[in-house]
């Protein structure tokens, strides 16, 4: 049973623990911009309908709400539930749509 003292919730512990779905590596150039602080580049690494991982030069602690804008998309409100250096894995808040998936793999696919 996940624990509900987890800080990053149930929802996030599953998008990135149980991988409920699937990762698609990518290189996507994106911004990422933390509750209360301006907008930085970062390099998405993979992606799917429940979160992404990137690359980025400013590290992020587990918990932090932040919203990624993928080329093409509008801004997604996502948090940051594991921290690895400069690397950070996300869930985002809702769910993307598939299609909405699709089309960017399409675009950026690894």
């Amino acid at each position: 049973m996940i624990s509900q003292s987890n800080a990053a919730g149930p929802y996030a512990f599953a998008a990135q623990e149980d991988r409920c779905a699937p990762r698609v590596r990518v290189c996507i150039p994106s911004m990422l911009r933390p509750s209360g602080s301006n907008a930085f580049s970062v390099t998405v690494t993979n992606l799917s309908i429940s979160g992404f991982a990137c690359e980025t030069f400013n590290g992020l602690r587990p918990g932090t709400l932040c919203w990624l804008t993928l080329p093409g998309l509008g801004s997604q409100q996502a948090e940051v539930v594991w921290a690895q250096g400069a690397n950070i894995g996300c869930a985002f808040a809702n769910l993307l749509n598939q299609a909405v998936l699709d089309l960017i793999l399409s675009r950026h696919r690894y």
